[in-house]
């Protein structure tokens, strides 16, 4: 399927797009909230400026894809890989992130608040600047992550792997 062909269907009320490959689909400025796309080949997608708000993208490949600024409040996302892929600015408060793959992701100034990120990978991940207050991260790898002045205020750290991190001028109150 292709992209004009999905907001068609989409556009028609189809909503479950399981499995789909849509790889290097361009989807900016999407409105696709509340699709689902759950084990989707969406790899090195540009879902710029998107709405992907309340979707379903459990388990699917995002490797690369691009996701700047694109809107996936409270979307679930677990187990999703998401190595290489560009969260800059993105929102994602809510999000299910468990068990994630964000290996080398960069989500600079990424709104992650009060997101699920339970055994994620975040090794070598960029979260310069992200929000990450209220975020439950309990036993997440961020081996090698950026985390130069975000908010992890309120976060749950418990069993998180920081080795090797940067946290400078990192948010920690844990009021």
């Amino acid at each position: 399927m292709k992209a004009n062909e999905l907001l068609k269907n989409y556009a028609a009320g189809e909503r479950n797009f399981t499995a789909i490959n849509l790889s290097e689909a361009d989807l900016r400025g999407a409105e696709l909230s509340g699709v689902i796309f759950d084990q989707a080949v969406l790899d090195g997608a540009d879902f710029r400026d998107a709405n992907l708000a309340g979707s379903s993208l459990v388990e699917a490949d995002l490797n690369g894809a691009d996701l700047r600024n694109a809107n996936l409040t409270g979307s679930n996302l677990g187990g999703a890989i998401l190595d290489g892929a560009i969260l800059d600015g993105a929102i994602l408060d809510g999000a299910n992130l468990s068990k994630a793959n964000l290996t080398v992701a960069k989500l600079i100034q990424a709104n992650l608040s009060e997101a699920e990120l339970h055994e994620a990978n975040l090794q070598a991940a960029n979260l310069d600047r992200a929000d990450l207050s209220g975020a439950d991260l309990t036993v997440a790898d961020l081996e090698q992550a950026n985390l130069n002045q975000a908010d992890l205020s309120q976060a749950n750290l418990n069993g998180a792997n920081l080795e090797g991190a940067n946290v400078e001028g990192t948010i920690l109150d844990q009021k």
